[in-house]
């Protein structure tokens, strides 16, 4: 069996079991199980839910093992921890250390992160502790280090934790390739995952493993959980009406803000950090019982997220609003509800935000979903549905990318000479690379030791030589340069975001007959995207760190801001992401529409919406595709309703629009949202089929997948942009050099002038291959699109109509709209709702 809890109760050593009755606690199962599995040396993924204690389960064994050893462990590695998030390991690591020292063990335990001072740092290589919990950034830079290979070498255990969060990213990639070269380092190593949301437990457990020819070479035991108290979970019941369209929750805040009275610390979780700053700002122009309520996310400077993180552990805080730099594990058992703002794209990340309420096994954690307009309130009742079945939908992994494969093995070399042959299969030992052909590696050789054909006159691209080795005559490679290794860490990691811009607070100098000066120095708030300041003149004041400011001027990284005493921002909001996530739950929705009998559990107002569209028009078949046409202010409109996320529809927005105009139907525009996508032209698109021989299924046949959608993207900047990013991580592009860093403009005109170059001298390029993979499974949602394709052929249904539906409402509300939150936003609902008909 691949799924197993333990049958035997394991051993526990005399003070393990006294420390244990002195909190009136037992060994639990499945931490049993764990001890049984390290016992046994077997790779172990232990799936379990939020405040079952998997931590301590992780690292039982290696207490155990370490307690009762006859070795010398002093100043010798044998536990590595890999956490998503420097913040969860410092937060495991206050928690290891309380048992540690009331047992009296002799165990020591440490942190490296990015806050690692440098000295103690070097100090770890000379002289590690026992247990070393760390990011996959900084494994990766001491994979490359030349202590490897002896620091390494009494690894016994690796313990993944949050798995199911690192695997599905670039960033899991580095990690399987880090994990592959552990192996070597240490082959008897046994790696444990630790996951509480797991749609593919087999999937996720043949990662932890090593392949060859593509197969798994091991089995890791898989250990699951069941049980734990089922989280009472609901959807707001407010008496103020839904909007139709939007995402700011305005019409709840009165409803938050009773929730965060009456219960002792919530969380209140959303999608973007422009929603958090808008929530933020909107809770405290109504909290007039001064209630402590704090702001998270990742665009605030770091210290100020760390004052927020040692408030909410010692509970002096009654609500925090927070993006997904509070999703994962940090230990906060005060936190008595969770409030999730807007609908939460999929169960599995529902599942887990929910977590961190009651972080406890045996209480229920409860949460409110709020849904921003009438369609996400579809999506909430859907997820509910789902977390109530148990249902998991976290994304497959990716298959290994050509960058990343770059990246690493720029790190190797940087340990020391290496042989190809042997390390391809180390390389294909990974489970995303398992499949790699050796031509497209001995490409990525090519690649980091010249730059590729196109580049290899350009000795900065070279950062490889070969090498004979003069004992077997075999070539190796090493390092063109020493420098090439210091390049290497101050560049590593495959996490690139757009060029940012710190934000700092300052005043105006001078007066009473002096001339005024902006200060230049003044306290950094945070940053925010370039792209963001670009279109900001002095003077624009602006939402960011839950105050409105003052745009005075940029100055290299710096936009320096003062206080305004203006309560409404001229701009609206940073960006800080637009819905990056698409929806999980489509089908779901689909289902749920198309079935009149669910409508009851909706709210009054969402099934006279439902009911009117079903008079109107058509409610479509759970696999159907309703497509509707109708005019509008002089012009005509093409909306169908795929619930298949913004990304998959903006794509299909793209390509239908090339479409329609060899049509000749003269299209002008479209949008997109989760659930809908409207297109709109000059020319009656409900005469398509009878006026130029299109029909419908031909304009949604799945053949615009090829040469539409090659031509699209060589006339877009969508795959410069992907470039850029892959050329970071491959390291063709290096952002930092000792002492400077590039700024994002100079980034973009380099990546631009390669782009341009590959594309016109070498189109087969490594990177231009790692381009069009990224855009197809990211920026496009391209598997997405064409599985919908797929699903409705043959079954698109066309409602020709003189107005516009009832459904159609919200996607006609996103046309041309900014991200105005406030009274400006149900200003324009109330009008546009007025004049479809329908009531607000």
């Amino acid at each position: 069996m691949r799924i197993a809890m333990g049958e035997e109760t394991p051993h526990l050593p005399e003070v393990f079991a006294h420390w244990l009755a002195g909190r009136s606690w037992r060994l639990r199962p499945h931490q049993a199980a764990m001890l049984t599995a390290a016992e046994a040396s077997l790779p172990t993924l232990l799936i379990a839910p939020t405040g079952a204690g998997k931590t301590l389960s992780g690292f039982l064994p290696s207490l155990v093992d370490l307690h009762q050893s006859d070795e010398d462990w002093h100043g010798r590695l044998h536990t590595l921890y890999i956490s998503p998030l420097k913040a969860l390991a410092v937060d495991i690591a206050r928690n290891l250390e309380q048992p540690i020292a009331e047992m009296q063990l002799d165990v020591s335990v440490e942190t490296r992160t990015g806050d690692t001072s440098a000295h103690k740092r070097q100090r770890q290589k000379r002289v590690p502790p026992n247990c070393l919990l760390t990011t996959p950034e900084q494994l990766a830079l001491l994979l490359a280090s030349r202590e490897a290979e002896t620091l390494f070498a009494s690894l016994q255990t690796i313990i993944f934790d949050e798995l199911h969060a690192l695997v599905t990213s670039k960033r899991g990639e580095l990690l399987s390739l880090g994990l592959s070269r552990l192996r070597q380092l240490a082959p008897d190593v046994r790696p444990v995952g630790l996951s509480a949301t797991v749609s593919n437990p087999i999937e996720l457990a043949d990662w932890l493993v090593p392949h060859a020819h593509g197969l798994p070479t091991a089995i890791a035991q898989i250990l699951r959980l069941q049980g734990g108290s089922k989280p009472d979970i609901s959807v707001l019941a407010s008496e103020e009406r839904i909007p139709w369209a939007g995402h700011s929750a305005r019409y709840a805040l009165p409803d938050l803000y009773q929730a965060i009275k009456a219960h002792k610390t919530t969380l209140l979780f959303v999608n973007t950090r422009s929603q958090a700053e808008y929530l933020f700002q909107s809770l405290w122009s109504i909290n007039d019982d001064t209630l402590p309520i704090a702001l998270h996310h990742g665009s605030l400077d770091a210290s100020q997220r760390r004052k927020v993180e040692a408030a909410m552990a010692a509970g002096s805080l009654r609500a925090v609003v927070c993006t997904s730099t509070l999703d994962l594990g940090i230990d906060w058992g005060d936190v008595d509800l969770v409030m999730h703002i807007g609908a939460p794209k999929g169960a599995s990340r529902l599942a887990q935000r929910i977590g961190r309420a009651n972080h406890r096994l045996d209480e229920p954690s409860r949460a409110i979903l709020v849904p921003s307009n009438c369609f996400e309130l579809l999506e909430c009742r859907a997820a509910l549905d789902a977390n109530y079945l148990g249902d998991q939908d976290t994304p497959p992994i990716r298959r290994g990318g050509l960058d990343v494969l770059a990246q690493h093995i720029l790190g190797r070399a940087c340990a020391g000479p290496f042989a190809a042959e042997d390390f391809y299969e180390e390389v294909k030992a990974a489970y995303p690379y398992r499949d790699l052909p050796w031509e497209q590696f001995e490409q990525a050789i090519d690649f980091v030791a010249t730059g590729g054909y196109a580049m290899r006159a350009y000795e900065q691209f070279a950062k490889l030589k070969p090498m004979k080795d003069k004992e077997t005559g075999r070539t190796l490679w090493r390092l063109s340069h020493p420098s090439r290794a210091q390049q290497y860490r101050l560049n590593i990691g495959t996490i690139v975001e757009e060029p940012m811009i710190k934000v700092r607070l300052t005043s105006w100098k001078g007066g009473s007959g002096q001339p005024k000066r902006l200060g230049r120095g003044g306290r950094t708030l945070g940053e925010v995207e370039e792209s963001f300041i670009d279109g900001l003149t002095p003077g624009d004041s602006f939402l960011f760190a839950g105050q409105v400011l003052r745009f005075e001027t940029l100055e290299e990284n710096s936009a320096f801001v003062t206080k305004t005493h203006h309560r409404e921002p001229k701009v609206p909001s940073y960006w800080g992401g637009k819905f990056p996530l698409s929806t999980y739950l489509a089908s779901r929705v689909r289902a749920m529409l198309a079935n009149p009998d669910s409508w009851a559990n909706l709210p009054e107002q969402v099934r006279d919406w439902l009911t009117r569209q079903q008079e109107q028009s058509i409610i479509p078949g759970a696999d159907q595709l309703l497509v509707e046409t109708f005019p509008r202010a002089g012009k005509y409109y093409l909306t169908l309703y795929a619930f298949e996320g913004r990304l998959a529809l903006q794509t299909l927005g793209m390509l239908l629009t090339r479409r329609l105009e060899r049509a000749g139907a003269r299209p002008l525009g479209f949008v997109a949202s989760d659930y809908a996508l409207s297109i709109w032209g000059l020319k009656d698109l409900a005469k398509l089929e009878s006026e130029q021989g299109w029909s419908f299924d031909r304009l949604f046949d799945e053949d615009m997948l090829g040469d539409d959608l090659e031509a699209w993207l060589a006339e877009s900047a969508m795959l410069k942009r992907s470039f850029r990013t892959c050329a970071l991580i491959s390291g063709m592009i290096e952002r930092r050099h000792p002492g400077k860093e590039k700024s994002g403009r100079q980034i973009t005109m380099s990546s631009d002038l390669i782009y341009n170059v590959l594309r016109e001298h070498e189109p087969d390029h490594l990177l231009l291959k790692a381009t069009w993979d990224d855009a197809a499974a990211g920026l496009l949602d391209i598997q997405r699109l064409g599985d919908m394709l797929k699903r409705i052929r043959g079954r698109i249904v066309h409602s020709a109509l003189e107005e516009p539906s009832p459904l159609s409402i919200p996607v006609l509300l996103e046309i041309g709209k900014e991200p105005i939150f406030g009274a400006a936003e149900d200003d324009l609902l109330m009008e546009a709702a007025a004049q479809f008909g329908l009531e607000t």
